[in-house]
């Protein structure tokens, strides 16, 4: 079957999917005992290893070429993620919300709809990025928004967290904000 996405646009996608699993397989310790993910055969050979020179550094973090952006958006779920991991790859909701982060760190914030023309999301647009690249499903992003309404209402806010995030006057600064602290309850 031919491929739909341009080899430019796969190398962006490429770097996107690269930097979301760098992220969850830092995540992976903490969600799941390590003896659980690991053979005999990799433990032996960790504990026989020479121990390592200096600290990991995370990947560092690029955006995507603006042709990569402005694709639409259905055809996210072309990638070579969303093909390995079928229906999903399954993620917490705190996983989800910091990865709904990312995007926007990397995509750009918007306001006053999903997208901008220059491929901006706002909070639900980058929800759907995530979603339409196969890391989650439909359940974890329905709760990563019930967490972020829950702290709009701890502010006293009545609105929907995609209706707040499209105000006149509201920064990514402010998306962020309310992300990280849905990240921690």
């Amino acid at each position: 079957m031919p491929t739909l996405i341009a080899p430019e646009l796969a190398v962006d996608a490429a770097s996107l999917i690269a930097d979301i699993e760098a992220y969850l397989a830092e995540q992976a310790p903490k969600t799941a005992h390590p003896l659980v993910t690991k053979t005999t055969a990799q433990l032996i050979a960790e504990a026989l290893a020479p121990p390592a020179h200096g600290p990991e550094t995370a990947p560092e973090l690029t955006a995507p070429s603006r042709r990569w952006r402005i694709i639409p958006d259905w055809a996210l779920a072309l990638t070579p993620a969303r093909r390995l991991h079928g229906a999903g790859r399954p993620i917490t909701v705190t996983q989800h919300l910091e990865l709904t982060a990312l995007v926007l760190q990397q995509y750009g914030w918007h306001r006053g709809g999903l997208r901008s023309r220059g491929g901006a999301r706002c909070i639900l647009g980058a929800q759907a990025v995530l979603y339409r690249l196969g890391y989650g499903d439909e359940a974890t992003a329905l709760a990563a928004g019930e967490a972020m309404q829950n702290v709009l209402r701890r502010r006293g806010i009545d609105q929907a967290y995609h209706a707040w995030n499209d105000q006149p006057g509201r920064t990514q600064g402010e998306a962020l904000q309310l992300i990280r602290e849905a990240t921690t309850g």
